[in-house]
């Protein structure tokens, strides 16, 4: 993908110090300096007359320091897209530019401002990869449609990737991770992909990639991994977004997400449960991880997420101990744990990671629906990013009662119709990219 030269996209915010919760915050609006966007010059192109926002924000990782300033790597997802209704039983996508490359940013935040600098584009021997779904009938099919905006269905890509998660690999490249797979990714400093991590295939099955636990294939469609560390040991760490839906029958009632620990040098897989905030969503699946980030070789933070009972969402960061934390894989062969209430896995002797609130988010005042990328800046201050969307949005009123047909149409009760589904921008502060800086109250033990 070719990045335009625009005028800036969105003002600069300075930082504003606040106390709340005897934390200390600093917030910014990311800017692009260098006047990157997204092409759109499809049927709604008039409604964003400079193009789209970058939506940087999937992941975040703290870099260094040079001079005053702070330096993160950041991370797009697949691209601008939207919801659209379903194509009989299937979910579709809208896809406003279906040649987006997910992209590697610099994060500079200093002198008053976040300036996202120097895009590159995630490739390999082939050239670019887009963020277009995998095909039907490969482990880490979403089995969506996907569409232009004028509703024509699009062409899957085997090579398509959702990234979600950014951590260094010790030696100039990064690890990533991705929702469609799920897969973890060895990139180069320049974007190139070296080697790619999936669900390894069972007999009569077929993958992209492998080397990870099986299992992992059962994360919910656009719910694979979400962040990912790399722990001082080399290992890395990948988290499921949320609770595996093994056989289309534990989504909505299992005690708790994977933590897929991947070690790059023997090849060796373990993986550990997160116990999400069960008692306080309508199901469990509502439950979402943002991001993860390791303090050392058994902990790390994490960012739970989601709507609760009365649909309010909330944002915590946790710190997270693997320590006597048990290796699931052993159990699995039995019965996935996905299946146990917190008695039978009591029982059985699971043992789930042990957790403890570090900082509310909502607390401090924070206004977006998530946080997808979280760094480590020193052992009392964290960064948290959102995720914007790419300033898109899908408007169509009642569209529960339509359905798509891949073919341009709309239908209703099987007939097309006129109605159309509009491409509009996000309103702010959901187009925005917030950034914020957090001092805690004190350091993380």
């Amino acid at each position: 993908m070719k990045l335009k030269t625009l005028a800036l996209l969105c003002s600069t915010v300075f930082p504003l110090a606040v106390h709340a919760a005897d934390a200390q915050v600093e917030r910014y609006i990311v800017t692009f300096p260098q006047g990157d966007s997204v092409a759109y010059k499809g049927e709604y192109a008039a409604n964003f007359p400079h193009g789209l926002p970058v939506g940087v924000g999937s992941g975040l990782t703290f870099m260094g320091k040079q001079g005053d300033d702070l330096i993160f790597t950041t991370v797009t997802d697949r691209g601008p897209n939207a919801d659209s209704p379903k194509a009989g039983k299937k979910e579709s996508k809208i896809f406003a530019n279906p040649d987006f490359t997910p992209l590697l940013m610099t994060l500079r935040v200093g002198k008053g401002k976040a300036e996202a600098i120097d895009a590159k584009p995630l490739h390999d021997e082939q050239g670019p990869v887009s963020g277009l779904p995998l095909p039907e009938g490969l482990i880490g099919a979403t089995n969506e449609i996907a569409l232009s905006d004028t509703l024509q269905q699009l062409k899957s890509d085997k090579r398509g990737l959702d990234t979600e998660g950014v951590t260094p690999d010790g030696k100039g490249g990064y690890w990533l991770c991705d929702e469609y797979g799920p897969f973890v990714i060895h990139v180069d400093a320049d974007g190139k992909i070296l080697k790619k991590y999936g669900p390894q295939a069972e007999q009569g099955e077929q993958g992209v990639a492998g080397g990870l636990p099986n299992i992992v294939k059962w994360r919910q469609p656009n719910r694979g991994f979400e962040g990912i560390t790399r722990m001082p040991d080399g290992r890395i760490i990948a988290a499921v977004q949320s609770t595996l839906d093994i056989d289309g029958k534990t989504k909505n009632s299992a005690q708790f997400t994977r933590l897929v620990s991947l070690d790059p040098a023997t090849g060796k897989t373990e993986m550990y449960g997160y116990p999400i905030d069960v008692g306080v969503y309508k199901k469990a699946k509502d439950a979402k991880i943002g991001d993860i980030v390791a303090l050392d070789n058994h902990r790390l933070l994490l960012i739970e997420q989601g709507g609760d009972k009365n649909k309010q969402m909330r944002n915590l960061v946790y710190v997270v101990d693997l320590n006597g934390a048990s290796d699931l894989a052993g159990f699995d062969k039995e019965k996935a744990p996905e299946f146990d209430d917190a008695e039978q896995l009591k029982a059985r002797g699971i043992k789930l990671a042990s957790k403890k609130e570090v900082v509310d988010l909502r607390k401090l005042g924070w206004q977006q629906e998530k946080a997808e990328g979280m760094a480590l800046i020193d052992n009392q201050t964290i960064a948290v990013i959102n995720d914007n969307d790419f300033g898109l949005q899908a408007v169509l009123q009642n569209a529960d009662d339509y359905q798509v047909d891949g073919k341009g149409h709309l239908l209703k009760d099987g007939t097309a119709v006129a109605t159309k589904i509009e491409l509009k921008p996000l309103e702010k502060p959901e187009s925005q990219n917030d950034f914020w800086v957090i001092k805690l109250p004190e350091p993380l033990k």
